[in-house]
């Protein structure tokens, strides 16, 4: 049994916008990109788009942001300027986090907001 092929970025947006019902030069319209270059997308025959038209797609599509950038392999506007504010901090703690759950990570990211809380109190 061969491996299952991993849905590629074309392939995910096409799926979600057809079961959202838009056409495709509706969808094309609304994100502000030709019909011609979304269906280059759709087919895989060129790059996902940047990471904020991805962002502006999910959220017309009502899906998570960061999924979709993720998917796209772009990285987040916010990030860069978030790591580099504490350049030795960010990077150590994403890479002691790399390999947690998805639910150590949710622990991980509910303790974050409470110790930004009392910050804010402190």
């Amino acid at each position: 049994m061969s491996p299952r092929k991993k849905e590629s970025f074309g392939e995910f947006l096409r799926a979600r916008r057809l079961a959202k019902d838009y056409s495709l030069r509706k969808f094309a319209e609304m994100v502000g990109v030709s019909p011609t270059y979304l269906s280059q997308v759709e087919q895989g025959n060129t790059d996902p788009p940047t990471a904020d038209r991805v962002r502006k797609m999910a959220e017309l599509l009502l899906e998570n942001p960061d999924e979709w950038i993720a998917r796209a392999g772009r990285m987040p506007e916010d990030l860069p300027g978030i790591i580099q504010k504490r350049p030795l901090e960010m990077p150590e703690l994403l890479r002691e986090a790399n390999g947690l759950t998805a639910a150590q990570l949710r622990r991980l990211t509910e303790e974050a907001r409470k110790l930004r809380g009392k910050d804010k109190h402190a």
